[in-house]
Protein backbone atom coordinates (compact mmCIF):
# COMPACT_ATOMS: atom_id res chain seq x y z
CA UNK A 1 0.00 0.00 0.00
CA UNK A 2 2.43 2.65 0.82
CA UNK A 3 4.71 1.71 -2.48
CA UNK A 4 1.38 2.13 -4.26
CA UNK A 5 1.05 5.85 -2.55
CA UNK A 6 4.72 6.13 -3.35
CA UNK A 7 4.50 5.24 -6.95
CA UNK A 8 1.70 7.07 -7.55
CA UNK A 9 3.55 10.50 -6.53
CA UNK A 10 6.39 9.49 -8.54
CA UNK A 11 5.54 11.23 -11.73
CA UNK A 12 3.99 14.54 -10.98
CA UNK A 13 4.73 17.32 -13.91
CA UNK A 14 3.69 21.24 -13.59
CA UNK A 15 0.72 20.00 -15.85
CA UNK A 16 -0.61 18.14 -13.26
CA UNK A 17 -0.66 20.75 -10.75
CA UNK A 18 -1.91 23.57 -12.97
CA UNK A 19 -4.52 20.25 -13.52
CA UNK A 20 -5.70 19.84 -10.29
CA UNK A 21 -5.73 23.58 -9.49
CA UNK A 22 -7.95 24.36 -12.12
CA UNK A 23 -10.16 21.46 -10.98
CA UNK A 24 -10.54 22.99 -7.73
CA UNK A 25 -11.11 26.21 -8.90
CA UNK A 26 -14.02 24.88 -10.97
CA UNK A 27 -15.37 22.86 -8.56
CA UNK A 28 -15.37 26.26 -6.00
CA UNK A 29 -17.25 28.10 -8.98
CA UNK A 30 -19.68 25.20 -9.25
CA UNK A 31 -20.44 25.28 -5.32
CA UNK A 32 -20.41 29.48 -5.47
CA UNK A 33 -23.00 28.83 -8.23
CA UNK A 34 -25.06 26.45 -6.39
CA UNK A 35 -25.12 27.35 -2.92
CA UNK A 36 -28.24 27.99 -1.89
CA UNK A 37 -30.60 25.68 -4.02
CA UNK A 38 -31.40 22.47 -3.51
CA UNK A 39 -29.37 21.85 -5.89
CA UNK A 40 -26.58 21.60 -3.95
CA UNK A 41 -26.89 18.54 -2.08
CA UNK A 42 -27.34 16.87 -5.18
CA UNK A 43 -23.77 18.14 -6.73
CA UNK A 44 -22.31 16.92 -3.04
CA UNK A 45 -23.67 13.20 -3.50
CA UNK A 46 -22.11 13.35 -7.26
CA UNK A 47 -18.75 14.52 -5.93
CA UNK A 48 -18.96 12.13 -3.64
CA UNK A 49 -19.62 8.63 -5.50
CA UNK A 50 -17.24 10.63 -7.99
CA UNK A 51 -14.27 10.01 -5.36
CA UNK A 52 -15.63 6.84 -3.84
CA UNK A 53 -15.11 5.69 -7.76
CA UNK A 54 -11.74 6.54 -8.18
CA UNK A 55 -10.88 5.22 -4.34
CA UNK A 56 -12.27 1.69 -5.57
CA UNK A 57 -10.31 2.00 -8.62
CA UNK A 58 -7.30 3.07 -7.12
CA UNK A 59 -7.85 0.09 -5.13
CA UNK A 60 -8.10 -2.34 -7.94
CA UNK A 61 -11.90 -3.39 -6.18
CA UNK A 62 -12.87 -4.45 -9.79
CA UNK A 63 -16.33 -5.04 -9.23
CA UNK A 64 -17.41 -1.59 -7.23
CA UNK A 65 -14.98 0.59 -10.06
CA UNK A 66 -17.35 -1.13 -12.96
CA UNK A 67 -20.63 -0.68 -10.59
CA UNK A 68 -19.71 3.20 -9.92
CA UNK A 69 -18.15 3.56 -13.42
CA UNK A 70 -21.21 2.81 -15.05
CA UNK A 71 -23.24 5.09 -12.87
CA UNK A 72 -20.81 7.84 -13.73
CA UNK A 73 -20.92 7.09 -17.02
CA UNK A 74 -24.52 7.25 -17.62
CA UNK A 75 -25.13 10.06 -14.73
CA UNK A 76 -24.03 12.71 -17.20
CA UNK A 77 -26.98 12.55 -18.98
CA UNK A 78 -29.09 12.86 -15.72
CA UNK A 79 -26.70 15.63 -14.73
CA UNK A 80 -27.74 17.56 -17.66
CA UNK A 81 -31.39 17.04 -17.30
CA UNK A 82 -31.30 17.51 -13.11
CA UNK A 83 -29.03 20.56 -13.72
CA UNK A 84 -30.95 22.48 -16.59
CA UNK A 85 -31.88 25.26 -14.37
CA UNK A 86 -28.16 26.02 -12.60
CA UNK A 87 -26.74 25.06 -16.08
CA UNK A 88 -28.46 27.82 -18.25
CA UNK A 89 -28.12 30.35 -15.55
CA UNK A 90 -24.00 29.61 -15.99
CA UNK A 91 -24.13 30.04 -19.57
CA UNK A 92 -26.16 33.33 -18.82
CA UNK A 93 -23.12 34.26 -16.89
CA UNK A 94 -20.72 33.21 -18.85
CA UNK A 95 -22.08 34.72 -22.58
CA UNK A 96 -21.98 38.21 -20.62
CA UNK A 97 -18.18 40.36 -20.31
CA UNK A 98 -19.64 41.17 -16.47
CA UNK A 99 -17.75 38.67 -15.44
CA UNK A 100 -14.39 40.10 -16.72
CA UNK A 101 -15.07 43.06 -15.32
CA UNK A 102 -18.08 46.17 -14.82
CA UNK A 103 -16.69 47.94 -17.50
CA UNK A 104 -13.28 48.50 -18.89
CA UNK A 105 -10.56 45.75 -18.22
CA UNK A 106 -7.25 44.94 -19.28
CA UNK A 107 -6.65 40.96 -20.21
CA UNK A 108 -3.19 40.67 -21.62
CA UNK A 109 -2.55 43.10 -23.79
CA UNK A 110 -6.04 43.97 -25.37
CA UNK A 111 -8.63 45.87 -23.84
CA UNK A 112 -12.47 45.32 -24.00
CA UNK A 113 -14.98 47.74 -23.32
CA UNK A 114 -18.90 47.16 -23.13
CA UNK A 115 -20.20 50.20 -23.72
CA UNK A 116 -21.61 51.42 -26.81
CA UNK A 117 -21.45 55.01 -28.26
CA UNK A 118 -24.95 55.99 -27.19
CA UNK A 119 -25.31 58.33 -24.28
CA UNK A 120 -28.23 57.02 -21.92
CA UNK A 121 -30.86 59.76 -21.19
CA UNK A 122 -30.06 59.24 -17.60
CA UNK A 123 -31.95 62.65 -16.43
CA UNK A 124 -35.13 61.76 -17.98
CA UNK A 125 -35.09 58.50 -16.25
CA UNK A 126 -34.48 59.71 -13.28
CA UNK A 127 -37.50 62.40 -12.88
CA UNK A 128 -39.85 59.49 -14.31
CA UNK A 129 -38.40 57.35 -11.28
CA UNK A 130 -38.78 60.45 -8.76
CA UNK A 131 -42.48 61.21 -9.92
CA UNK A 132 -43.48 57.42 -9.39
CA UNK A 133 -42.02 57.49 -6.68
CA UNK A 134 -43.59 60.13 -4.75
CA UNK A 135 -47.02 58.66 -6.12
CA UNK A 136 -45.78 55.40 -4.65
CA UNK A 137 -46.59 53.92 -8.55
CA UNK A 138 -44.84 50.60 -9.00
CA UNK A 139 -41.96 50.41 -11.56
CA UNK A 140 -39.58 48.07 -12.92
CA UNK A 141 -36.84 49.26 -15.56
CA UNK A 142 -34.40 47.56 -17.38
CA UNK A 143 -31.75 49.18 -18.63
CA UNK A 144 -29.60 46.34 -21.41
CA UNK A 145 -26.14 46.35 -22.03
CA UNK A 146 -24.48 43.78 -24.53
CA UNK A 147 -27.23 41.30 -23.69
CA UNK A 148 -30.17 43.28 -25.47
CA UNK A 149 -32.71 40.41 -23.66
CA UNK A 150 -34.76 39.84 -27.07
CA UNK A 151 -36.20 36.72 -25.48
CA UNK A 152 -38.09 38.78 -22.80
CA UNK A 153 -38.89 41.62 -25.21
CA UNK A 154 -41.18 39.45 -27.34
CA UNK A 155 -43.30 38.44 -23.79
CA UNK A 156 -43.85 42.51 -23.56
CA UNK A 157 -46.20 45.01 -26.36
CA UNK A 158 -42.98 46.59 -28.50
CA UNK A 159 -43.17 50.12 -28.74
CA UNK A 160 -39.65 51.28 -30.00
CA UNK A 161 -40.37 54.84 -28.70
CA UNK A 162 -38.02 57.68 -27.05
CA UNK A 163 -37.60 57.82 -23.72
CA UNK A 164 -39.68 60.07 -22.32
CA UNK A 165 -41.07 61.03 -18.54
CA UNK A 166 -44.60 61.39 -19.75
CA UNK A 167 -44.64 57.58 -21.71
CA UNK A 168 -42.80 55.70 -18.48
CA UNK A 169 -45.42 57.42 -16.27
CA UNK A 170 -48.36 56.66 -18.29
CA UNK A 171 -47.22 52.58 -18.73
CA UNK A 172 -46.82 52.48 -15.32
CA UNK A 173 -50.29 54.36 -13.96
CA UNK A 174 -52.28 52.33 -12.27
CA UNK A 175 -55.04 51.94 -14.47
CA UNK A 176 -52.77 50.76 -17.51
CA UNK A 177 -52.91 47.39 -18.68
CA UNK A 178 -49.13 47.45 -18.97
CA UNK A 179 -48.24 48.72 -15.41
CA UNK A 180 -47.50 45.04 -13.73
CA UNK A 181 -45.04 44.47 -16.63
CA UNK A 182 -41.29 45.86 -16.78
CA UNK A 183 -40.21 48.04 -19.43
CA UNK A 184 -36.90 47.32 -21.06
CA UNK A 185 -34.59 50.19 -22.44
CA UNK A 186 -32.13 49.03 -25.17
CA UNK A 187 -30.01 52.06 -27.16
CA UNK A 188 -31.69 55.11 -25.67
CA UNK A 189 -35.29 53.37 -27.12
CA UNK A 190 -38.34 51.46 -24.63
CA UNK A 191 -38.58 48.52 -26.96
CA UNK A 192 -40.89 46.90 -24.95
CA UNK A 193 -43.58 47.13 -22.35
CA UNK A 194 -45.60 44.48 -19.80
CA UNK A 195 -41.94 42.27 -20.44
CA UNK A 196 -42.53 39.11 -17.93
CA UNK A 197 -39.19 38.64 -16.64
CA UNK A 198 -37.74 35.81 -14.74
CA UNK A 199 -37.91 35.65 -10.87
CA UNK A 200 -35.02 35.29 -8.94
CA UNK A 201 -34.81 32.17 -6.76
CA UNK A 202 -32.34 33.24 -3.56
CA UNK A 203 -33.67 31.68 -0.84
CA UNK A 204 -32.71 34.12 1.42
CA UNK A 205 -34.55 36.97 -0.09
CA UNK A 206 -36.61 38.90 2.50
CA UNK A 207 -40.50 38.00 2.54
CA UNK A 208 -41.35 41.56 2.23
CA UNK A 209 -39.59 41.86 -1.35
CA UNK A 210 -42.59 41.81 -3.57
CA UNK A 211 -42.68 40.40 -7.13
CA UNK A 212 -41.29 43.45 -8.83
CA UNK A 213 -37.53 43.34 -6.47
CA UNK A 214 -37.12 39.24 -7.45
CA UNK A 215 -38.06 40.01 -11.35
CA UNK A 216 -35.32 43.09 -10.92
CA UNK A 217 -33.14 40.75 -9.23
CA UNK A 218 -33.98 37.81 -11.77
CA UNK A 219 -32.71 39.67 -14.58
CA UNK A 220 -29.95 41.21 -13.16
CA UNK A 221 -28.66 37.14 -12.30
CA UNK A 222 -29.34 35.53 -16.25
CA UNK A 223 -27.74 39.23 -17.60
CA UNK A 224 -25.86 41.94 -17.28
CA UNK A 225 -28.53 44.43 -17.41
CA UNK A 226 -29.46 46.52 -14.65
CA UNK A 227 -33.14 47.04 -13.01
CA UNK A 228 -34.41 50.00 -11.62
CA UNK A 229 -37.39 49.28 -9.32
CA UNK A 230 -39.76 51.70 -7.57
CA UNK A 231 -41.95 50.43 -4.38
CA UNK A 232 -45.54 50.38 -4.78
CA UNK A 233 -46.03 50.32 -0.83
CA UNK A 234 -43.62 52.41 0.30
CA UNK A 235 -42.36 54.80 -3.01
CA UNK A 236 -38.52 53.86 -2.47
CA UNK A 237 -36.24 53.30 -5.22
CA UNK A 238 -33.98 50.33 -5.82
CA UNK A 239 -31.71 48.92 -7.96
CA UNK A 240 -30.22 45.70 -9.04
CA UNK A 241 -26.98 44.82 -10.62
CA UNK A 242 -25.49 41.44 -11.04
CA UNK A 243 -28.14 39.45 -9.11
CA UNK A 244 -28.04 42.44 -5.87
CA UNK A 245 -30.36 44.57 -4.57
CA UNK A 246 -30.13 48.10 -3.34
CA UNK A 247 -32.21 49.29 -1.53
CA UNK A 248 -33.83 52.74 -0.31
CA UNK A 249 -31.55 55.11 -3.02
CA UNK A 250 -32.04 58.23 -3.43
CA UNK A 251 -31.92 59.79 -7.02
CA UNK A 252 -28.34 61.79 -6.94
CA UNK A 253 -26.87 58.29 -5.53
CA UNK A 254 -28.69 56.49 -8.33
CA UNK A 255 -27.76 59.21 -10.97
CA UNK A 256 -24.00 58.19 -9.60
CA UNK A 257 -24.26 54.82 -10.58
CA UNK A 258 -26.17 54.65 -13.86
CA UNK A 259 -23.29 57.65 -14.94
CA UNK A 260 -20.64 55.16 -13.52
CA UNK A 261 -22.70 52.42 -15.28
CA UNK A 262 -22.60 53.61 -18.64
CA UNK A 263 -19.71 55.22 -18.80
CA UNK A 264 -20.52 58.52 -18.85
CA UNK A 265 -18.02 59.75 -16.36
CA UNK A 266 -15.67 59.17 -18.67
CA UNK A 267 -17.71 60.50 -21.67
CA UNK A 268 -18.13 64.11 -20.32
CA UNK A 269 -14.07 63.95 -19.65
CA UNK A 270 -13.75 63.41 -23.15
CA UNK A 271 -16.28 66.22 -24.66
CA UNK A 272 -14.50 68.77 -21.82
CA UNK A 273 -10.96 67.96 -22.99
CA UNK A 274 -9.78 71.05 -25.17
CA UNK A 275 -8.85 70.15 -28.88
CA UNK A 276 -5.08 71.07 -29.96
CA UNK A 277 -4.66 73.17 -32.80
CA UNK A 278 -2.01 72.29 -35.41
CA UNK A 279 -0.05 74.99 -35.49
Amino acid sequence: MFELFINGFIGIRLLDIIDILLVAILLFELHNLLKGTVAINIFIGIIAIFLIWQIVHALQMELLSKIFGAFVSVGFIALIVIFQPEIRRFLFALGTPSFIHKKNMRFLFWKFNIHSGIILVIDTILIACQRLADNKTGALIVITKRNELKQYVETGITLDASISTHVIENIFYKNSPLHDGAIIITDNKIKAAGCILPLSNKPKLPSRLGLRHRAGIGITELSDAIAIIVSEQTGKIAYAKGGKLYQKVQPAQLKDFLEDEFGQHEKAEKIKQPVMENA
